[in-house]
């Protein structure tokens, strides 16, 4: 097992628990730190973070380097957080690969959680957006979805850890940081207590149901794609829109849209090819492709 860990409190508090419980279980338990070098120092700071991972007994811990996208550098450019995220996870895949760990666990809370959730609610990006981070997906664990952020800190400090304090976790230019500083607060104050956690249940029971869907948009495209012709409008219409729009979806980012910028609006539009059609022109995707009806299929055209 590997600890994704940037020294901050939640996943500081993970690679102790890791250290701690993995030898009782007979695992090996590692670390990854990374160095996204966007501040000053930071070089600097992944030494001293990959020092404190090596006196809680984690091995091999591995400080890793990563370029973030900026903006203009590629067509794709998702924004600074998305950009730092898409490093950060290239590096833990590389991690995993190299070391031959069997999955990686990070240390998200259910404060990031509750978070997570409303800014999928403000994109409006439906259910799957909505529905937050899985404790489990693929070779990723998120064993601390159950609790609360302030819980990991009082860790680090009842086990003398000393955590590093993002100062980013601050700026208001981020909106995370004016979800997790204005307006959760402002919920728990208006609404009442317990909002957190509301919010993280209604993860839980959204993934529930995307799950389902998802199982069901793959037994449908399966089906299409084994027949003798390639599926036409008349087959895509005949299929509940739940269904119909993760097909859709699904089709815009082979065809080489980025899955970040596929927004509702396009998917809509993707949509109205088949439900109601009346002769209008494709639709303009982003990543440069392209779709039409033609011949009563959609067709995607793109640089690719």
């Amino acid at each position: 097992m590997l600890v994704g860990c940037s020294g901050g409190p939640d996943s500081l508090a993970l690679a102790a628990a890791a250290a701690f419980e993995a030898p009782k279980l007979g695992l090996r338990a590692g670390a990854v730190t990374v160095d996204h070098g966007l501040q000053a120092g930071s070089a600097d700071r992944a030494l001293l973070i990959a020092a404190q991972l090596e006196k809680l007994g984690l091995d091999p811990v591995i400080t890793a380097p990563v370029e973030v996208g900026k903006p203009g550098a590629a067509p794709d450019y998702p924004g600074p957080e998305a950009a730092a995220r898409r490093a950060r996870y290239a590096a833990f895949d590389a991690a995993l690969a190299g070391t031959g760990a069997q999955a990686i666990m990070l240390g998200h809370t259910m404060d990031d959680q509750a978070e997570t959730v409303l800014l999928g609610l403000a994109r409006g990006s439906g259910a799957r957006s909505i529905a937050g981070m899985a404790q489990a997906a693929g070779s990723y664990l998120r064993p601390f979805l159950l609790l609360r952020r302030a819980q990991t800190a009082d860790a680090c400090v009842a086990l003398g850890l000393t955590a590093w304090h993002d100062p980013q976790n601050l700026d208001q230019a981020f909106r995370r940081v004016r979800v997790r500083q204005q307006i959760l607060p402002l919920m728990e104050e208006l609404i009442g207590p317990g909002v957190t956690e509301a919010l993280a249940r209604t993860a839980d029971q959204l993934r529930a149901d995307a799950d389902l869907l998802d199982s069901l948009a793959d037994a449908h495209a399966d089906r299409l794609i084994s027949g003798h012709e390639p599926p036409g409008v008349d087959d895509l219409a005949q299929l509940p829109a739940a269904i119909r729009t993760r097909l859709l979806k699904r089709a815009a980012v082979v065809a080489g849209v980025p899955a970040g910028a596929l927004g509702a609006v396009h998917v809509a539009c993707l949509d109205a090819l088949i439900t109601d059609w009346h002769g209008q022109r494709g639709v303009d995707l982003p990543g440069g492709v392209r779709c039409e009806r033609r011949y009563g299929r959609l067709h995607f055209t793109g640089r690719a």
